[in-house]
């Protein structure tokens, strides 16, 4: 981890947020997703629209929820409107800019697996499974994925694959018929990788303060490719720390205390 003021987990945060544009259609997944995109909205973002799969548009929650059932998201809310809905009027139709998810592996191609370590019928690991992961990824505007880099995430080949990125690369979502973009950036607490504009293979494109080359391709479970010239990410300012930290705080008040 580097030596700085701030934690690689509060940069990953600030960094995924900060690609959230004001005035966006977000399609938020809970955990880190749903930390991101609600730090955007009180910093750069504040007029982003956040939907939940539980049928909360417009979500404004004053701490993180713990699950697409938590009544924060129903208080806070522009409308609650019927799941089916949520899929079929808004997600599938088109209606979605942005979609932030969470994983627990992911492979070159931005595919991602929420379902099971090991074998499927006899798994290591039972993962919290799909939910609406893969029609997230099949139909919003475009995905964005947040989570934490190592050799156990980072995978050469899933274990299964939950949701589909850009399946073996190349043209194939355009050949598919799939509406969105798939992945355009995976946001982890070394940097972000997107995907090559050809092959659609994950490489990696800025690093965070303090993290290496080096760093990520061991952190990486398949031969990581680079841009030509890795940017680096700015810094936490001074009002993002603030925002996502007051955050926490708040969600930690509140749920110790519930």
């Amino acid at each position: 981890m580097p030596d700085s003021d701030w934690t690689s987990d509060e940069m990953m945060t600030i960094a995924a947020s900060r690609l959230l544009q004001d005035g966006a259609i977000c399609f938020v997944g809970i955990g880190l997703p749903s930390a991101a995109a609600n730090l955007a909205r009180a910093t750069h973002a504040p007029d982003v629209v956040l939907i939940y799969e539980s049928g909360t548009i417009g979500a404004k929650p004053e701490v993180l929820p713990l699950s697409i059932g938590d009544g924060e998201l129903a208080e806070t809310a522009d409308t609650v409107v019927s799941t089916p809905e949520i899929f079929r009027y808004w997600l599938q139709g088109g209606r979605v800019d942005v979609g932030f998810l969470g994983a627990a592996q992911l492979d070159r191609f931005g595919n991602i697996n929420t379902t099971v370590i090991g074998d499927y019928g006899a798994p290591k690991v039972r993962l919290p499974g799909a939910g609406g992961a893969p029609e997230i990824a099949a139909c919003a505007g475009e995905v964005m994925i947040i989570l934490r880099q190592s050799p156990r995430t980072f995978v050469n080949k899933l274990a299964f694959v939950t949701s589909v990125g850009h399946a073996h690369g190349g043209s194939w979502r355009a050949e598919s018929g799939l509406p969105g973009k798939g992945p355009t950036a995976v946001i982890t607490d070394i940097g972000i990788l997107r995907p090559h504009p050809e092959t659609h293979e994950l490489i990696l494109t800025d690093l965070h303060p303090g993290h290496s080359v080096a760093e990520a391709e061991e952190a990486t479970g398949w031969a990581l490719k680079q841009a030509e010239q890795c940017a680096e990410t700015s810094p936490p300012s001074a009002v993002e720390l603030r925002a996502l930290r007051d955050l926490n705080e708040r969600t930690a008040r509140a749920h110790s205390s519930s």
